[in-house]
């Protein structure tokens, strides 16, 4: 692809772009006008797949990513960004003889997201320049962890995460509060919502945005969706020939940048059948695949928290891609695991022999649901279990250990600065510590 090969658009869909960008504008813009969203003008697909699925893990996303990226960045660049970025594997661990969960849990901060926030960091360092950057971002947990740990100690770049004081784990909170030097953490008294009207507020104040460099570091970033169809290739590469004739995989979902990523994976030559739409009770995606329309309902707070989103900012692209005939809608079936059968899944996979954490386990549930004779599954693991450890040892009636990242951060103190919900207390905050 050349220069200009990615296009935003509004919230309606993405076949009526609105503006045409650089892979490197849409990483540091985040989003376009009118809160659009970034995409591939073209989703290039490979001649051989099977070659690709021969190759080392590292040495096959260079070859997806820079596919994908195009000739903006020097295949050596791009080379250097994934050896950088994905210094740990995603193995497939067997469930049962046709069943496997990709455990994507293996990175400093044990989510899915460290793919994604380390792809997007290097991408950052080789793309600025070094001209000052500040990431402004708000999380509930993973986000901020995964973010970070992948700027932590980066030149040039500071991170300021907000998030909502005494409303995240303990455990979760101290994998990014007690790093300290360029990761600026602090705690705002009041909910997440809250904490993203801050950091909205400071994108529209140009003295903040302009002034401090502010980048945002949010979920649907472009780089950050392209590291993760790297992952469904590996996925896939882990399994025999035979099996991967039916291939069923099933995603558990919140935001959708997990399914959109597959979907590209898909059109790219990777052989999936099927994939399944895995929600809790936030089900507006499940329902609009069987009727049609758009309902979204109030949020609803599940067990499987990171998945309590009911107007998914990431379906956009997949509509997109049903719009422009890249995938069929067919090829995607929605599913909805309540409360009970969340902790039913649970249980089931711990009989097993594989212990999970909720979202793993409704993907598993739904995959189960929707699989037919002689097909082979994979479910997603986004999460370590012990990431979710008061749940998963309620459910199970079990202890489980700590790894090695939560065990070395328990016992820190953390560093974060405490602050009302009030925008003005915020600014005089950022420029105090960034000045």
């Amino acid at each position: 692809m050349k220069a200009d090969a990615f296009i935003g658009a509004s919230n309606l869909g993405l076949s009526r772009p609105v503006t045409s960008v650089t892979f490197a504008e849409a990483v540091k813009k985040g989003l376009g006008k009118n809160q659009g969203l970034f995409f591939p003008k073209k989703i290039p697909k490979f001649d051989d797949v099977e070659s690709i699925l021969a190759m080392p893990f590292v040495e096959r996303s260079v070859e997806i990513l820079s596919t994908l990226i195009g000739d903006e960045l020097p295949r050596e660049t791009v080379a250097g960004i994934v050896e950088r970025a994905f210094v740990f594997g995603a193995p497939l661990a067997k469930v049962t003889d046709n069943v496997y969960t990709l455990e994507l849990f293996h990175g400093p901060t044990l989510a899915f997201k460290d793919f994604g926030g380390r792809f997007m960091a290097q991408c950052l360092v080789a793309i600025s320049d070094g001209q000052p950057i500040t990431i402004l971002t708000a999380t509930s947990g993973d986000t901020g962890a995964a973010v970070a740990h992948a700027f932590h100690g980066i030149e040039n770049i500071n991170v300021v995460i907000l998030y909502p004081k005494g409303k995240i784990s303990l455990l979760q909170e101290k994998l990014f509060t007690t790093l300290g030097d360029n990761i600026h953490t602090v705690a705002i008294e009041d909910d997440f919502d809250a904490c993203q009207q801050l950091v909205k507020s400071a994108f529209d104040d140009p003295d903040v945005r302009d002034g401090l460099h502010l980048n945002s570091a949010n979920s649907i970033n472009i780089s950050r969706l392209a590291a993760q169809v790297c992952y469904y290739f590996e996925a896939v590469s882990q399994l025999t020939p035979a099996e991967r004739e039916d291939l069923v995989i099933s995603v558990p979902s919140g935001n959708f940048g997990n399914l959109t990523a597959g979907l590209i994976a898909k059109v790219m030559g990777l052989p999936v059948k099927h994939f399944v739409a895995a929600t809790n009770l936030n089900d507006t995606v499940p329902r609009y695949l069987k009727t049609g329309e758009w309902t979204p309902h109030d949020t609803v707070a599940t067990l499987s928290n990171a998945m309590d989103v009911s107007q998914p900012n990431n379906w956009p692209r997949i509509e997109a891609m049903i719009e422009l005939g890249l995938v069929d809608k067919s090829v995607i079936s929605g599913d909805t695991v309540d409360e009970e059968y969340t902790q039913v899944s649970m249980r089931q996979l711990a009989q097993l022999g594989y212990v999970s954490e909720p979202h793993a386990a409704i993907a598993y549930k739904a995959l189960v649901r929707k699989m037919e004779e002689g097909q082979t599954g994979i479910f997603l693991g986004t999460a370590h279990p012990a990431k979710f450890r008061e749940t998963v040892e309620n459910v199970l009636g079990q202890p489980i250990s700590l790894p090695k990242p939560l065990a070395d951060c328990a016992g820190k103190e953390g560093l974060s600065a405490e602050l009302p919900c009030d925008y003005q207390a915020l600014k005089a905050h950022l420029f105090s510590i960034l000045s």
